[in-house]
C-alpha cells in the first residue's frame, strides 16, 4: 500500500480520460445544435428566397401578356432576377425547368397569372450528413389587371 502511494499513485489514476471523453461528448453535442440551427437559417432562407421568386415573376408576367416570349421572361425573372436569364441563379439549383407559368381567362380587366415553383430539393450541407428534402411547391396568383395593354390604344 505505501509503495503505491509513494510512486505517485493514488484513487484518481482510475479516471484518466474522463476529461477527454466528456469534452468529446458535450463538443459533439454542441456542434451539432450549432450546424443544425445554421441550417435551419438556410432553409428558411431558400424558402423566403423562393416565395420572392415566384412574386416577382407573377408580377412581370401580370404585365407583359401571355406570349410564349413573355413566359420565357418570368421564369428568368423567378430564376435569376432579370428578364434576359444572365448570371447566377439566386437561388442555388433552381432552373427555368421549375418555373411553370399559367394563364387563366387572362385578358384586359381579368383572369389570373399564376406561377409555380414545383420539385426544389433542399440540399443539406451538414458534416457526414449529405440528405436532400423536397420543398413544397410555392405558387403565386395575381389577378390581370391591365395585361400589359394601355387602355386608350385599344379599340
Amino acid at each position: 500500500m505505501r509503495a503505491k502511494f509513494f510512486h505517485g499513485s493514488d484513487e484518481r489514476s482510475d479516471e484518466r480520460g474522463a476529461a477527454l471523453l466528456e469534452f468529446a461528448i458535450g463538443a459533439t453535442l454542441f456542434l451539432s445544435a450549432v450546424f443544425g440551427v445554421l441550417e435551419v437559417g438556410r432553409l428558411l432562407w431558400v424558402h423566403n428566397s423562393l416565395v420572392d421568386a415566384t412574386r416577382r415573376a407573377a408580377r412581370y408576367a401580370v404585365n407583359r401578356g401571355m406570349t410564349g416570349q413573355a413566359k420565357t421572361e418570368a421564369q428568368n425573372m423567378a430564376v435569376y432576377g432579370n428578364a434576359e436569364g444572365t448570371g447566377q441563379p439566386l437561388v442555388p439549383d433552381l432552373t427555368t425547368t421549375q418555373v411553370i407559368v399559367t394563364h387563366q381567362n387572362f385578358g384586359l380587366g381579368g383572369g389570373t397569372v399564376t406561377v409555380e415553383i414545383d420539385s426544389y430539393d433542399f440540399n443539406f450541407v451538414l458534416p457526414l450528413v449529405s440528405k436532400k428534402l423536397r420543398l413544397p411547391a410555392y405558387k403565386t396568383a395575381l389577378t390581370a389587371e391591365s395585361a400589359g395593354f394601355e387602355p386608350s390604344v385599344l379599340p
